[in-house]
């Protein structure tokens, strides 16, 4: 069985057990609710949001807001039911009133992962060592400076090599990491596994070596303006069931339990 297959299995498998988990809490008519995604988290957040809408006929929309985007709308109190985020940054949203207290939870985490151009080298980073070679061989190194990309800056310094790579660093901004890479703007790229990958024109070279993982935790909350709340809520339980794992997992990204 191929791997494809057999996580097609698994998500069906995930749906229909959360469905059972669901079954008392879905209401007679549909609903729709609007989830505020970020970058981080949006992959896992479409995944979830499909097998919701599967297991409860409720209608999920994911509205991907990128960079200074998820702030403004939330200050806005745009329309919407839930928001994604790091959860650090969760504390500060109920403080502003822009969150119902005690409604975030962790849901998901993720680590970075390493990509190269289609064509070209495809570095060894399978252990500590050899990802630092492969830091110190490339000629440019691409990562944001937003989610989980200030991890580089203390992981180089960590490995000794800050001051060998400080130079060929170029920060990205306002597109994926691999687009970067793709385009031949810098030879290696690192960003979030489920962010980087997959991506046209790259090689994905897979995730930090354990060792040198550290990872972004995501945390959904409602939001206080939330016309919805119960189906949110019920969103909410469908996002950290663990039968709701295998979608997690089919972006690249892990439950917090993993």
């Amino acid at each position: 069985m191929g791997l494809r297959s057999g996580m097609e299995i698994w998500t069906k498998v995930a749906v229909a057990a959360t469905a059972g988990v669901l079954s008392c809490a879905a209401p007679a008519l549909a609903a729709e609710i609007t989830v505020l995604a970020n970058q981080g988290a949006l992959s896992a957040v479409r995944d979830l949001a499909a097998g919701f809408e599967q297991a409860t006929g409720n209608k999920v929309i994911v509205s991907f807001e990128a960079g200074n985007a998820l702030n403004e709308k939330i200050n806005a109190n745009a329309p919407a039911d839930l928001v994604t985020n790091t959860i650090d940054q969760f504390d500060g949203l109920v403080m502003r009133g822009k969150v119902a207290p005690a409604s975030f939870v962790e849901f998901a985490r993720a680590g970075n992962g390493v990509a190269v151009k289609e064509g070209s080298i495809k570095r060894d980073i399978s252990t500590p060592e050899a990802f630092k070679q492969a830091m110190l061989n490339s000629a440019s190194i691409g990562h944001t400076n937003a989610g989980t990309g200030p991890f580089n800056t203390k992981l180089f310094q960590k490995l000794g090599i800050y001051d060998q790579v400080k130079g060929k660093v170029k920060i990205i901004g306002g597109r994926p990491v691999a687009a970067a890479v793709a385009d031949g703007t810098v030879e290696i790229g690192i960003q979030q596994t489920n962010v980087i990958q997959p991506f046209a024109g790259t090689v994905y070279l897979g995730p930090l070596p354990k060792e040198l993982m550290e990872y972004g935790r995501f945390a959904v909350g409602l939001l206080t303006v939330s016309k919805e709340p119960e189906v949110a809520k019920a969103f909410i339980k469908f996002m950290v069931a663990p039968e709701s794992a295998a979608l997690v997992r089919k972006s690249a990204m892990e439950t917090p339990q993993s």
